[in-house]
């Protein structure tokens, strides 16, 4: 269980939630032909396909982070941009909509999806919205990334290119498991084709172009010390 809190965009009060549960969504693009395409270019790499399209990967509770360092074993790990939703409390205004970065360790990926996505954070931002605040703009908020020093641009995208909130929630009731403590993190946008995402900084944002709000999430890479044996 890890305790976060969040300030509630356009209220300014803070929200604290013990993530219970914490879910990885995979392979969650709206157009599911383009995502068979990707697991194919993901299979020449090594990386095994999954059984099921869109994929739900269960994830330490633990791995829900807020902060501004992940310490990496490898030099083959790196971020996604991503949003995240976190039920906050029994109603449907307590479901909180904030910007997300699943850092994932790609060196043990090709061995298993679901034990890469258990060794790294599911890093939050700080700032969040009310779903229900939203209303039909959620599709249109825009999602990008930056890595380095330099901040290049390695993701540009928007939340309607990926299955939508309300889909996973659904997702999550079928199941029994929409509750208080329940955290879900969406899947990834393309990465823009040449930037080197093994990098030591990662910054994503999360941005309601219509009234210049935004979520957003900083962290270094740092690499853990060698170890002996």
């Amino acid at each position: 269980m890890t305790a976060l809190e969040f300030e509630i965009i356009g209220e300014g009060t803070l929200v604290s939630v013990d993530v219970q549960h914490l879910y990885n969504a995979g392979y969650a693009g709206r157009d599911q032909a383009a995502v068979r395409h990707h697991i194919e270019e993901l299979a020449e790499l090594g990386v095994p396909a999954p059984t099921t399209t869109p994929s739900l990967y269960p994830v330490s509770s633990y791995l829900a982070r807020q902060g501004e360092i992940v310490e990496a074993q490898h030099e083959r790990t790196s971020g996604e941009a991503e949003w995240g939703i976190v039920v906050a409390g029994p109603t449907e205004d307590d479901v909180l909509l904030t910007v997300a970065c699943d850092h994932t360790d790609r060196a043990l990926e090709v061995h298993g999806v679901a034990w890469s996505k258990n060794a790294g954070p599911d890093m939050l931002g700080r700032r969040a919205w009310r779903l229900s605040s939203l209303g039909d703009r959620v599709d249109d908020l825009r999602l990008r990334a930056w890595v380095g020093a330099e901040r290049t641009l390695i993701q540009d995208g928007r939340v309607g290119e990926l299955l939508s909130p309300r889909y996973w929630l659904d997702v999550l009731a079928e199941r029994g498991e929409r509750a208080e403590g329940i955290a879900l993190i969406s899947g990834t946008i393309p990465m823009i084709a040449g930037v080197d995402q093994f990098a030591d900084r990662w910054e994503v944002e999360l941005l309601d172009e219509a009234t210049g709000e935004s979520s957003t999430l900083s962290y270094d890479v740092e690499r853990m010390p060698v170890p002996i044996g």
